[in-house]
């Protein structure tokens, strides 16, 4: 997990999620035991001095930094950040734009990590603001949905350039040589679809990425393309039904099994069906995509594990190379004779 013999320094907001401190500081003792990652640990000094005792750090290489204050979910991320300057998601971002960090994680509040990431490392040219996206289905774990709720107002070029981010992240996270590119509509038919979808179509045809097409919504779990790429709006109400599917169907399953199985087969397979329906939660989180740095956002209700497996893709992103290599794609495309990117 190091570059080349390097290590990997990787800021780790303390202060963000349901768990925080303790679940936060754990996952990031883990990761540093695991090797390969220094992890500057960014919170209140006397929560991450506490946190940091229940653990033997001796010789691990992990370094408390200290902050003031957390942005919370509902707060206005625009506004927080110029209230909150030394906020646990400030500092930790800060750290990377400073050059002092290689890498930023945060289980915290996804709009102020987005609005740091935007403010202090940059947004790449056409994009707009940042794009969220990844698996959100066990089903089809090698299919990447962007946007997931960052946008929910996009422009047909805005949409070709998640397309071109996607076809990154599958090239470079899971190593396919050339990624299927789809679009998400109402029909699989060429001109179904609203004027967003048809226009995009038409972009998305010309783009000299591997566009197979329009998907619906049925074909998702089915793996029908490594990125499948829609607006902020769709994006999330796709995550949030998966999630919410997951969480029913789990409960349905741990009710018509009462009586029949062991009561810890059906507690294992309630939780293996709903962390088929939250690759998210399960899975620790992703880079944010299209800003000029690596910052990677976890779910809320993430526990050590997950921050562990959080700070490991924080790492791999770095060991990639991924924003340069987005970077130089979207630049490709916006080269290509007719683009309107």
């Amino acid at each position: 997990m190091a570059k080349g013999d390097v290590l990997i320094r990787v800021a780790v907001d303390a202060m963000g999620g349901d768990y925080a401190p303790g679940e936060v500081v754990a996952g990031a003792v883990d990761a540093a035991r695991r090797g390969g990652v220094q992890v500057i640990v960014v919170g209140d000094p006397d929560a991450v001095r506490g946190e940091l005792a229940r653990h033997d750090i001796a010789g691990l290489p992990v370094v408390p930094m200290p902050s003031q204050g957390t942005i919370l979910e509902e707060e206005q991320p625009a506004i927080a950040l110029r209230q909150k300057p030394k906020a646990s998601v400030v500092v930790a971002t800060g750290m990377v734009k400073a050059g002092h960090a290689d890498a930023c994680v945060t289980m915290g509040s996804t709009g102020a990590a987005m609005a740091a990431a935007a403010v202090m490392l940059g947004v790449m040219p056409g994009i707009g603001r940042p794009a969220l996206g990844g698996p959100v289905l066990g089903m089809a774990p090698r299919t990447i949905i962007l946007d997931l709720g960052a946008n929910v107002d996009c422009r047909p070029a805005q949409l070709v350039s998640f397309a071109a981010i996607g076809e990154v992240f599958a090239r470079l996270f899971w190593e396919v040589d050339n990624p299927r590119i789809a679009l998400l509509s109402v029909g699989s038919e060429t001109g179904k679809g609203n004027r967003q979808v048809r226009e995009t179509t038409e972009l998305l045809a010309a783009s000299g990425l591997n566009f197979v097409g329009n998907v619906e919504a049925d074909d998702l779990p089915n793996g029908a393309a490594e990125v499948v790429v829609c607006d902020g709006f769709v994006g999330n109400i796709v995550m949030k039904l998966t999630e919410g599917a997951g969480a029913a169907l789990g409960r349905r399953i741990a009710e018509r099994l009462d009586g029949a199985m062991q009561q810890d087969e059906i507690d294992a397979l309630a939780q293996e069906v709903r962390s088929l329906h939250n690759v998210v939660e399960s899975h620790g989180g992703g880079p944010l995509l299209g800003v000029k740095g690596v910052s990677v956002v976890g779910h809320g209700r993430a526990k050590a594990d997950a921050v562990s497996l959080a700070i490991g893709t924080a790492v791999r992103a770095v060991e990639i190379g991924f924003t340069s290599k987005v970077s130089e794609q979207l630049l490709s495309l916006q080269e290509r004779p007719g683009s309107s990117t």
